[in-house]
């Protein structure tokens, strides 16, 4: 059970952040509980949605994305994230469970995806004090500065869902995994 109220449906959440829950549930097919009880607040929902909008059209593959978020969430310790990561990693991204093992753990299957997957949990993990190999190994899979600006900000953004899921205690609204699992 969260540790606020969240909305229970569109209509209760406050006004302003409505519209912005129609268009997710335009796009996903439903609101996941993240998206309700971040709209507590329109602001944060509309920055959320914002940033995660913008790097949706960035260079990073739909893959990608989800192995960094997967890696960052197994690092973090969120459940919710695991479990959402997980569902989309296989859904959407099409990843298959060894390439989704591999992530938690900080590496990919993909030579270039375990470049970025690694280099993104080493930000995670040193909170951005990286070694200037770590630079340099990312630099040589063949990622441009403007991706791995992005690998930057997918690591921010994923590093801010966990907390807010692991501070609220989101409940878990995806087929669940945790954290312990690949420990």
């Amino acid at each position: 059970m969260p540790r606020i109220h969240q909305p229970a449906t569109i209509a209760e959440a406050p006004q302003p952040a409505q519209p912005l829950l129609e268009a997710v549930n335009k796009q996903l097919g439903s609101v996941p509980n993240l998206f309700r009880l971040v709209a507590t607040s329109p602001q944060a929902l509309e920055g959320y949605l914002g940033m995660s909008g913008a790097l949706a059209k960035g260079a990073l593959p739909a893959a990608t994305r989800e192995r960094i978020a997967l890696a960052v969430a197994q690092i973090n310790g969120c459940d919710y994230c695991l479990s959402a990561h997980t569902f989309l990693g296989k859904n959407l991204a099409k990843l298959d469970d060894a390439e989704i093992t591999a992530n938690r753990h900080g590496a990919s299957n993909d030579p270039k995806a375990d470049a970025a997957v690694r280099f993104a949990a080493k930000v995670a993990q040193s909170r951005g004090h990286i070694a200037d190999t770590d630079f340099a190994a990312v630099q040589q899979a063949g990622y441009s500065d403007a991706q791995i600006i992005e690998i930057v900000q997918h690591v921010a953004l994923n590093v801010w869902t966990n907390t807010f899921n692991n501070v609220f205690q989101t409940e878990v609204d995806f087929p669940a995994v945790t954290a312990r699992e690949a420990a």
